[in-house]
């Protein structure tokens, strides 16, 4: 019995020291990443594979562009879409994730995650789509680094470089293009909000690009985007 009780600590401390190392190792590319842009993420790997199982040569469409060159009105329509507080909180809106469990807890189901610009940060760049305890508890760990160590205005531009927008689509420059034939600088208030809708269900809207439901949080958008504050 001391042997196996020997045996299963040895086990424990195995597993705990290839946590940490795993942590280290994501903690380097947070590092790394805080002043080199990134060149792909977990999601676009992942979006890339099911593109490719259909199509051997298909390729995604993104191209980096620094913060300077995206609109600031796509930057005020993703802020109050997606994070109003983002320049005020350390990576969590406490009274989004509480509002979110809440009507999730209305609706049976989860229709509503409160999730941060960081925390989104966070799973695309190293995480899938799973929505799973261990991804969610990993999701938190990766965002408090990414908060600790970049700032608000760097957080936001691998943001908009990274997310998807459509499928295959990554990033406001490819984003532009893809919908309206222009460049992230040049898009328009209506655009950049229509845009910023799309976010949560980018490849459902990349199909159905005349959904009453986009409209309606086109309008939503609009009306809000003077409010923003962006870093």
């Amino acid at each position: 019995m001391a042997g196996i009780t020997r045996w299963l600590k040895r086990l424990l401390l195995g597993l705990i020291g290839l946590i940490l190392l795993y942590q280290l190792w994501l903690f380097g590319w947070v590092l790394w990443w805080s002043w080199v842009n990134p060149e792909t993420t977990r999601f676009m790997n992942i979006r890339l594979s099911e593109l490719q199982v259909k199509d051997s040569k298909a390729q995604l469409k993104k191209q980096w562009v620094s913060y300077a060159k995206v609109s600031a009105h796509l930057k005020r329509a993703l802020i109050v879409a997606e994070d109003d507080l983002f320049v005020h909180h350390e990576g969590f809106d406490w009274d989004g994730i509480q509002k979110a469990m809440e009507k999730n807890q209305q609706r049976g189901k989860i229709v509503a995650g409160g999730s941060t610009i960081s925390q989104q940060l966070a799973k695309n760049l190293f995480l899938s789509p799973d929505k799973t305890p261990w991804r969610k508890a990993q999701e938190a760990i990766i965002t408090l680094m990414i908060e600790a160590t970049w700032s608000k205005r760097r957080i936001f531009e691998v943001y908009l470089n990274v997310i998807e927008w459509g499928n295959g689509v990554f990033g406001a420059e490819a984003a532009a293009h893809h919908y309206f034939a222009i460049s992230a600088a040049q898009l328009s208030e209506e655009q950049a909000a229509r845009l910023a809708g799309m976010v949560p269900s980018p490849r459902f809207y990349d199909r159905n690009r005349s959904a009453p439901g986009l409209a309606k949080k086109t309008e939503v958008i609009l009306r809000r985007m003077p409010s923003a504050q962006i870093p």
